[in-house]
Protein backbone atom coordinates (compact mmCIF):
# COMPACT_ATOMS: atom_id res chain seq x y z
CA UNK A 1 0.00 0.00 0.00
CA UNK A 2 1.59 3.49 -1.31
CA UNK A 3 1.59 6.54 1.12
CA UNK A 4 0.51 10.06 0.66
CA UNK A 5 3.41 12.20 0.88
CA UNK A 6 1.78 15.66 2.67
CA UNK A 7 4.57 18.38 3.11
CA UNK A 8 3.51 20.67 5.85
CA UNK A 9 4.91 23.78 4.23
CA UNK A 10 2.41 23.20 1.67
CA UNK A 11 -0.97 23.20 4.00
CA UNK A 12 -2.75 25.70 5.86
CA UNK A 13 -2.51 25.71 9.26
CA UNK A 14 -6.67 24.44 8.97
CA UNK A 15 -5.43 21.78 7.17
CA UNK A 16 -2.57 20.85 9.11
CA UNK A 17 -4.37 20.74 12.05
CA UNK A 18 -6.98 18.43 10.45
CA UNK A 19 -4.09 15.93 9.40
CA UNK A 20 -2.75 15.63 12.66
CA UNK A 21 -6.12 15.60 15.08
CA UNK A 22 -7.15 12.86 12.83
CA UNK A 23 -3.85 10.81 13.03
CA UNK A 24 -2.20 11.23 16.61
CA UNK A 25 -5.42 9.29 18.13
CA UNK A 26 -6.87 9.00 20.66
CA UNK A 27 -5.77 11.78 22.24
CA UNK A 28 -5.88 12.51 26.07
CA UNK A 29 -7.71 14.64 27.27
CA UNK A 30 -7.13 17.63 30.04
CA UNK A 31 -10.31 18.77 31.89
CA UNK A 32 -8.60 22.40 32.50
CA UNK A 33 -9.62 24.52 35.66
CA UNK A 34 -7.93 27.68 36.28
CA UNK A 35 -9.35 31.05 38.29
CA UNK A 36 -9.18 34.40 37.09
CA UNK A 37 -6.77 37.05 39.28
CA UNK A 38 -10.86 38.12 39.77
CA UNK A 39 -11.48 35.07 41.08
CA UNK A 40 -13.91 33.54 37.95
CA UNK A 41 -13.72 30.14 37.81
CA UNK A 42 -12.78 28.85 34.33
CA UNK A 43 -13.10 24.89 32.99
CA UNK A 44 -12.44 24.10 29.41
CA UNK A 45 -11.30 20.63 27.81
CA UNK A 46 -7.87 20.57 25.79
CA UNK A 47 -6.61 17.24 23.81
CA UNK A 48 -2.99 18.46 23.33
CA UNK A 49 -1.85 17.11 26.00
CA UNK A 50 0.03 14.74 27.55
CA UNK A 51 2.59 13.91 30.50
CA UNK A 52 6.43 14.72 29.33
CA UNK A 53 8.35 13.57 32.94
CA UNK A 54 8.28 12.30 35.95
CA UNK A 55 11.94 13.52 37.42
CA UNK A 56 10.45 16.60 37.89
CA UNK A 57 6.81 15.74 37.17
CA UNK A 58 5.44 17.36 34.68
CA UNK A 59 2.54 17.38 32.60
CA UNK A 60 2.35 20.05 29.03
CA UNK A 61 -0.91 21.34 27.43
CA UNK A 62 -0.79 22.88 24.00
CA UNK A 63 -3.30 26.07 24.21
CA UNK A 64 -4.49 27.54 20.94
CA UNK A 65 -5.03 31.84 20.65
CA UNK A 66 -8.41 32.89 19.63
CA UNK A 67 -8.64 33.89 15.89
CA UNK A 68 -7.90 37.86 16.57
CA UNK A 69 -4.59 36.40 18.26
CA UNK A 70 -6.26 37.21 21.94
CA UNK A 71 -5.21 34.64 24.90
CA UNK A 72 -8.34 31.89 25.54
CA UNK A 73 -9.31 31.77 29.71
CA UNK A 74 -7.22 29.60 30.32
CA UNK A 75 -4.06 30.82 29.39
CA UNK A 76 -4.50 34.20 30.24
CA UNK A 77 -5.66 33.09 33.97
CA UNK A 78 -2.64 30.61 33.91
CA UNK A 79 -0.23 33.66 33.05
CA UNK A 80 -1.75 35.64 35.85
CA UNK A 81 -2.34 33.05 38.39
CA UNK A 82 0.78 30.69 37.43
CA UNK A 83 -1.56 28.09 38.62
CA UNK A 84 -3.81 25.51 37.22
CA UNK A 85 -5.13 22.05 37.97
CA UNK A 86 -5.87 19.12 35.25
CA UNK A 87 -8.77 17.33 35.65
CA UNK A 88 -8.84 13.73 33.90
CA UNK A 89 -12.47 12.95 31.93
CA UNK A 90 -14.28 9.61 31.98
CA UNK A 91 -17.31 8.38 30.05
CA UNK A 92 -19.67 9.07 33.04
CA UNK A 93 -18.49 13.23 32.60
CA UNK A 94 -18.60 13.09 28.94
CA UNK A 95 -21.92 15.25 28.51
CA UNK A 96 -20.31 17.80 31.27
CA UNK A 97 -16.88 18.03 29.94
CA UNK A 98 -18.34 18.62 26.21
CA UNK A 99 -20.51 21.63 27.97
CA UNK A 100 -17.13 23.25 29.65
CA UNK A 101 -15.99 23.83 25.97
CA UNK A 102 -18.80 25.93 24.95
CA UNK A 103 -17.58 29.65 23.94
CA UNK A 104 -18.87 30.94 27.53
CA UNK A 105 -17.89 34.70 28.16
CA UNK A 106 -14.88 34.98 30.43
CA UNK A 107 -17.71 36.21 33.47
CA UNK A 108 -19.10 33.15 33.45
CA UNK A 109 -18.22 29.76 35.42
CA UNK A 110 -18.01 26.95 33.50
CA UNK A 111 -18.46 24.57 36.61
CA UNK A 112 -21.40 26.08 37.61
CA UNK A 113 -22.97 26.19 33.70
CA UNK A 114 -22.47 22.29 33.34
CA UNK A 115 -24.08 21.53 36.70
CA UNK A 116 -20.41 20.56 38.17
CA UNK A 117 -18.79 20.93 41.80
CA UNK A 118 -16.20 22.57 42.77
CA UNK A 119 -13.65 21.67 45.28
CA UNK A 120 -10.71 24.19 46.53
CA UNK A 121 -7.55 23.19 45.72
CA UNK A 122 -4.69 22.07 48.78
CA UNK A 123 -1.71 23.56 46.60
CA UNK A 124 -3.21 25.78 44.20
CA UNK A 125 -5.77 28.79 44.37
CA UNK A 126 -8.04 27.25 41.29
CA UNK A 127 -10.41 24.45 42.01
CA UNK A 128 -10.62 20.73 40.96
CA UNK A 129 -13.89 18.95 39.46
CA UNK A 130 -15.20 16.94 42.30
CA UNK A 131 -16.82 14.53 40.06
CA UNK A 132 -13.86 13.93 38.14
CA UNK A 133 -11.75 10.63 38.85
CA UNK A 134 -8.18 12.25 38.78
CA UNK A 135 -7.15 15.51 39.34
CA UNK A 136 -3.48 17.18 39.17
CA UNK A 137 -2.58 20.32 40.93
CA UNK A 138 0.19 22.42 38.84
CA UNK A 139 2.27 25.46 38.72
CA UNK A 140 3.57 26.73 35.76
CA UNK A 141 7.06 25.62 35.01
CA UNK A 142 6.96 27.22 31.83
CA UNK A 143 5.49 28.61 28.73
CA UNK A 144 6.71 28.56 25.30
CA UNK A 145 5.26 30.90 22.60
CA UNK A 146 5.48 28.15 19.37
CA UNK A 147 3.38 31.22 17.19
CA UNK A 148 1.19 33.80 17.50
CA UNK A 149 -1.59 31.06 16.80
CA UNK A 150 -0.36 28.92 20.14
CA UNK A 151 1.68 28.20 23.41
CA UNK A 152 2.65 25.18 25.33
CA UNK A 153 2.33 25.39 28.47
CA UNK A 154 4.43 23.11 30.98
CA UNK A 155 2.89 22.53 34.74
CA UNK A 156 4.84 21.49 37.65
CA UNK A 157 2.40 18.62 39.15
CA UNK A 158 2.51 19.62 43.10
CA UNK A 159 -0.86 17.07 44.03
CA UNK A 160 -2.48 14.45 42.49
CA UNK A 161 -6.20 13.43 43.48
CA UNK A 162 -6.90 9.99 42.68
CA UNK A 163 -10.54 8.41 43.59
CA UNK A 164 -9.61 5.89 46.35
CA UNK A 165 -11.46 2.72 44.28
CA UNK A 166 -8.89 3.39 40.96
CA UNK A 167 -5.36 3.32 42.99
CA UNK A 168 -3.64 0.99 45.20
CA UNK A 169 -1.68 2.68 47.05
CA UNK A 170 0.98 -0.04 48.16
CA UNK A 171 2.41 -0.29 44.66
CA UNK A 172 0.87 3.20 43.14
CA UNK A 173 -0.80 0.90 40.43
CA UNK A 174 -4.08 2.08 38.88
CA UNK A 175 -7.03 0.34 37.44
CA UNK A 176 -7.42 1.70 34.00
CA UNK A 177 -10.92 0.00 34.28
CA UNK A 178 -12.21 1.89 36.88
CA UNK A 179 -10.64 5.61 35.80
CA UNK A 180 -12.59 4.29 32.23
CA UNK A 181 -10.92 7.64 30.64
CA UNK A 182 -11.87 8.69 27.29
CA UNK A 183 -9.45 9.93 24.61
CA UNK A 184 -10.27 12.39 21.75
CA UNK A 185 -10.28 11.45 17.88
CA UNK A 186 -10.99 13.47 15.11
CA UNK A 187 -13.90 15.60 14.79
CA UNK A 188 -16.37 15.14 16.77
CA UNK A 189 -15.30 12.00 17.80
CA UNK A 190 -14.24 10.23 21.17
CA UNK A 191 -12.85 6.66 22.21
CA UNK A 192 -13.11 4.63 25.25
CA UNK A 193 -9.93 2.98 27.02
CA UNK A 194 -12.27 -0.23 27.44
CA UNK A 195 -10.89 -2.22 24.96
CA UNK A 196 -7.21 -3.27 25.91
CA UNK A 197 -4.57 -5.40 25.72
CA UNK A 198 -1.08 -6.14 27.52
CA UNK A 199 2.31 -6.76 25.10
CA UNK A 200 5.32 -7.21 27.12
CA UNK A 201 8.30 -5.71 25.92
CA UNK A 202 10.83 -8.69 24.30
CA UNK A 203 13.97 -8.79 24.94
CA UNK A 204 16.55 -9.15 22.40
CA UNK A 205 17.25 -12.96 22.12
CA UNK A 206 13.04 -12.91 21.64
CA UNK A 207 13.24 -10.17 18.80
CA UNK A 208 16.20 -12.32 16.97
CA UNK A 209 14.37 -16.14 17.41
CA UNK A 210 11.16 -14.51 16.01
CA UNK A 211 13.32 -12.95 12.81
CA UNK A 212 15.29 -16.00 12.51
CA UNK A 213 14.05 -18.26 13.85
CA UNK A 214 17.00 -19.60 16.04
Amino acid sequence: MSHHAIRFADLSPREAYKVIIGTVVPRPIAWVTTRSAGGVVNAAPYSFFNCLSADPPILALGVENKPDRGFKDTAWNIRETEEFTVNICDVAMTAQMAATAAPFPPEVDELQAAGLTAIPGVTVSCPRIAEAPVAFECRRHVSIAVSAAREIILGRIEMAHVREDIIDLENYHSDPAKLDAIGRMGGDGYSTTRDLFDWPTPSVAEVVEALTGR
